[in-house]
């Protein structure tokens, strides 16, 4: 199968740029998957789509503001003749591998090589209040950064990072996306774009949906790398996702493993939730126990690349909650091996007559 299978054609237009005004008002349409059809709906309808007993699962990953803006620091690999040794370098924290070392995507990346040294500031004037050392170099601007140890490195990102808004999203961040570029439910720290789903969600969805008998558990996956490269293969086996960072907690494997043990419904709160599971489900058949015969997961935390494209058989999720995705994108892969390739093309081409916004900021399908 290759990579272009998964193309569709997209206005601009449509694509999100600022979220709903209200959060939770985005329309949302539902995909039966058994048979093909689909039908526009709001997300607000939500509780009276589930079932009681239905097992919804969220990713409480908040994201940090990892976008930061550095000077480059003249060093040994700096050339002299550079026409902008000390330019504005744009630099994206993606994960973090210990407590003083991330890696991160840079732009311009070609000027900016190991042994260089690099310096954030709160203003273009101010002094350094970060500093760091490019110590690995690899391809498309991955960097790796070493950082001058600081008393607080989260409260130092907190005041000069941006909101790590996607490149399809052609401003600035604003105070606005600080609080809507998160969900209403995240905890964790750790992630460097939104696990987009859920920012759909309100406390009185939820409360909505508890009261109809959903039962709500969270998963945590921290969105690192992946989300912002884009896809540079042409056939889909040759696809290979980075490395997630991801935690079950016993409360989750707990309620899943009763699920799947009474035939209830699992629907997952987007990608990020639905690759958390089935990779945790794999952990499970290593370790000897088989889905749906009884007790099978078991909390844990680790690192993930799974990639789930058409042909793969699920083994946790029944119900996915998710937003519309980019063209040739590993999500819309992960989509299509949910419902049906040539259903989920057809429903998004309906997507696109009927207007619906795209992306982050843009609107939801439900798909059981």
């Amino acid at each position: 199968m290759r990579v272009a299978d998964f193309h569709f054609d997209l206005p601009e237009e449509l694509i999100a740029q600022a979220p709903p005004p209200v959060r939770g008002s985005s329309r949302m349409l539902v995909l039966d998957r058994s048979v093909r059809e689909y039908r526009d709906n709001f997300f607000r309808n939500l509780p009276q789509l589930l079932h009681p007993g239905d097992v919804l699962v969220l990713n409480d990953s908040r994201v940090i503001p990892v976008r930061l803006y550095a000077t480059r620091a003249r060093s040994t690999n700096t050339q002299a003749s550079s026409p902008d040794p000390t330019g504005r370098i744009e630099v994206l924290l993606t994960q973090q591998l210990s407590e003083h070392e991330w890696t991160a995507l840079v732009r311009p990346g070609r000027k900016v090589q190991a042994g260089e040294r690099l310096h954030f500031s709160a203003s273009d004037n101010g002094a350094p209040l970060l500093e760091a050392e490019v110590i690995a170099a690899a391809d498309y601007g991955e960097r790796t950064l070493r950082f001058s140890p600081v008393v607080d490195f989260r409260a130092v990102l907190d005041r000069i990072g941006h909101m790590p808004l996607p490149p399809y999203i052609h401003r600035d961040d604003t105070a606005e996306d600080s609080e809507r570029y998160q969900t209403v439910f995240s905890q964790a720290m750790g992630s460097a774009a939104a696990p987009t789903a859920g920012l759909h969600f309100t406390a009185e969805i939820l409360d909505q949906l508890r009261a109809h008998g959903v039962q709500i558990e969270t998963v945590t996956l921290h969105v690192g790398l992946g989300t912002f490269q884009p896809v540079r293969a042409e056939n889909v086996e040759d696809i290979h996702l980075h490395a997630e960072h991801y935690t079950l907690p016993a409360s989750t494997a707990d309620a899943i493993n009763t699920a799947l043990r009474e035939k209830r419904r699992i629907i997952a709160a987007g990608t990020t939730t639905t690759r958390t599971l089935e990779h945790c489900a794999h952990v499970a058949e290593k370790n000897g126990f088989e889905p749906h015969a009884g007790i099978c997961l078991r909390p844990h935390s680790g690192e993930t690349s799974i990639f789930i494209s058409p042909g793969y058989r699920f083994r946790v999720v029944s119900g996915l909650l998710t937003n519309f995705h980019l063209p040739q994108s590993t999500l819309l892969m992960l989509v299509s091996a949910f419902a049906g390739r040539e259903a989920v093309l057809a429903a998004y081409a309906h997507a696109v007559r009927e207007r619906y916004r795209f992306f982050s900021y843009g609107d939801c399908m439900l798909i059981l």
